[in-house]
């Protein structure tokens, strides 16, 4: 890896019919692709992935599928997780796993030191609305107390662009196309459903302790960020599987919060200045344990009740199997019982 900072340049798009009120379209970049180090040869596609020891996902596990994309869900029967590398299928996709296990990732973290708070309800933080002179002398202080020429840069309008870094702590893998043809504009400007379209996919496992600047606009939400890291380099998950968390150091101690989708990281980096113990950010995956239903489409929450419909006929069947086994045992038994 270099170890010079990529920047990720966000441009800010004219806004067409299709995209709903406040929201912003950010233009993809030049892709660079990343060559999947541990992806096999496209002949030996079938060969199953040596080293994982699967085993049901747990009852809080509400996520996506590494291989195919979609969504796992269910209330008896979920996924299946390695407990090796935590690679996270549905039961359907096991038999498909090519990816060998990395076994266990040192992300580096230190769980003496660190201590996840929040994570499981994002809580937005209260920041003052500044006024123009106040915005102006923040940056002006800021930029005071850097030592690169990573600046923040006022604008005519009142808004203003800079640079925030997100570390990548990744335990799982990503998924790009396995098509060696890129993505056109048009397929990058899909949105979050375009994982859908694209079938063919290829996983491994991200380097850990990647870094990664962007420059951004102080109306940049955090979603948008997410979504520009993944047209950055491929990656066709669904961004809804990751989540970008707020880094703190107080007392020793560390904390991690996670971001709404509508908050604002430059802002958050301006008003905590600089330095990487008051704030950093970190993209994790989004294993929270509670299912944001509103984020889905309606025809996937029809088919998410279908899901469930037909889990439970099959436990229900199973129930009455299990019972019904059990009472002609019983009835053997007292059909065989001498009488008197």
């Amino acid at each position: 890896m270099s170890a010079e900072p990529e920047l990720i340049e966000l441009r800010e798009l004219a806004p067409s019919g299709r995209i709903g009120p406040g929201r912003t379209r950010l233009e993809r970049a030049n892709a660079l692709r990343i060559a999947p180090c541990t992806a096999r040869n496209p002949s030996q596609q079938h060969v199953p992935g040596r080293g994982h020891r699967f085993q049901p996902a747990g009852p809080a596990t509400h996520t996506w599928c590494d291989l195919c994309g979609d969504f796992i869900w269910g209330v008896v029967r979920k996924g299946l997780q390695c407990a090796h590398c935590k690679f996270t299928c549905h039961y359907r996709c096991r038999a498909l796993v090519c990816l060998d296990c990395c076994g266990p990732r040192d992300l580096g973290w230190d769980p003496a030191l660190e201590r996840d708070t929040n994570v499981d309800e994002p809580v937005q933080r209260e920041t003052p609305d500044l006024s123009q002179a106040e915005t102006e002398q923040k940056i002006k202080d800021y930029n005071g107390q850097i030592n690169s020429n990573l600046f923040m840069s006022l604008n005519k309008d009142g808004s203003y662009t800079g640079f925030i870094k997100v570390q990548l702590k990744l335990v799982r893998p990503v998924s790009v196309p396995s098509s060696k043809k890129p993505p056109s504009l048009q397929d990058a400007r899909r949105g979050p459903g375009r994982s859908t379209a694209v079938r063919r996919r290829t996983s491994f496992y991200l380097p850990k302790d990647a870094i990664k600047h962007l420059h951004v606009l102080s109306r940049t939400r955090a979603r948008e960020v997410i979504e520009a890291l993944l047209r950055k380099f491929m990656v066709v998950d669904d961004p809804r599987k990751f989540a970008l968390f707020e880094r703190t150091e107080r007392h020793g101690q560390v904390y991690f919060r996670k971001l709404s989708d509508d908050e604002q990281p430059l802002k958050l980096r301006l008003l905590a200045g600089p330095s990487e113990k008051a704030l950093s950010f970190v993209l994790k995956e989004n294993d929270s344990g509670e299912v944001n239903w509103d984020a889905f489409s309606m025809p996937e929450l029809h088919n998410f009740l279908r899901i469930l419909q037909r889990e439970e006929e099959e436990h229900l069947r199973q129930i009455l199997q299990k019972y019904s086994r059990c009472r002609q045992k019983i009835q053997e038994a007292l059909h065989a019982c001498p009488l008197g």
